[in-house]
């Protein structure tokens, strides 16, 4: 039995927990960017838009409205914003 131990614990590191936590977690840079972008006025004003959408969709019980619209404008100003700026930051 002493000797099934040692080798389950010779096959595994106790080191590889600290060289885990010790690495540093990638950023994905367009991540980045897009929070940088959603802080502009047309973004802003456009997540608004969406918002009070989707406030009053959930407010009706029985509607057919989505808002579609809105998050494709949302999603269409983001990624304008994104596209100017991405490739900068990317080495």
């Amino acid at each position: 039995m002493v000797f099934e131990e040692k080798m389950i614990t010779n096959g595994e590191p106790e080191d590889e927990e600290e060289e885990e936590e010790e690495e540093e977690e990638m950023v994905d840079p367009i991540e980045t960017v897009r929070q940088k972008c959603e802080e502009i006025e047309h973004c802003i004003h456009t997540r608004e838009r969406l918002e009070q959408c989707e406030t009053r969709v959930n407010s009706r019980s029985n509607t057919e409205e989505e808002c579609t619209e809105e998050l494709f404008d949302f999603l269409h100003a983001r990624d304008h914003c994104v596209s100017h700026k991405l490739f900068h930051s990317v080495k």
